[in-house]
């Protein structure tokens, strides 16, 4: 039963992430179409990405701390890329250059999003596979 739960726990992490990258993609394309000014658009982004960067970093450790090394190991590049651009002070989204970087911005969300919807789907795989064994 504790597995399961693990993997309901993690299946959440995992939807508040997406949402939180599909956030800032809205913001982006909102811009890109000229629906919200560039400190607005920034603003609303700079404030989702901490808390995504924190979020992902409790998932990774949650997977370490349930033992689910697979999972934890695909997590890993994302916490790295994550850390990196924190470390480097490159997190945040800058008014002034917002437009110059736009492809950009947008290409890395995408990215960020299929990754997080591959680590979804095998999430979901795992909590099925867990729930049969369950019922055995």
């Amino acid at each position: 039963m504790g597995d399961l739960l693990s993997w309901l726990v993690s299946f959440f992490f995992l939807i508040v992430l997406l949402v939180l990258v599909v956030y800032q993609l809205m913001c982006l394309a909102d811009l890109e179409f000229d629906y919200i000014n560039p400190y607005d658009s920034s603003s609303r982004i700079n404030r989702v990405i901490l808390p995504e960067f924190i979020a992902q970093g409790v998932l990774c450790v949650f997977y370490l701390v349930t033992r689910h090394w697979f999972m934890s190991l695909l997590c890993g590049p994302y916490l790295f890329y994550n850390v990196r651009l924190y470390l480097q002070r490159r997190h945040l989204v800058d008014v002034t250059e917002i437009f110059n970087l736009l492809n950009w911005e947008k290409k890395q969300r995408l990215f960020k999003l299929f990754y997080l919807l591959f680590l979804l789907i095998l999430s979901i795989v795992w909590l099925i596979l867990t729930t049969l064994d369950e019922d055995e």
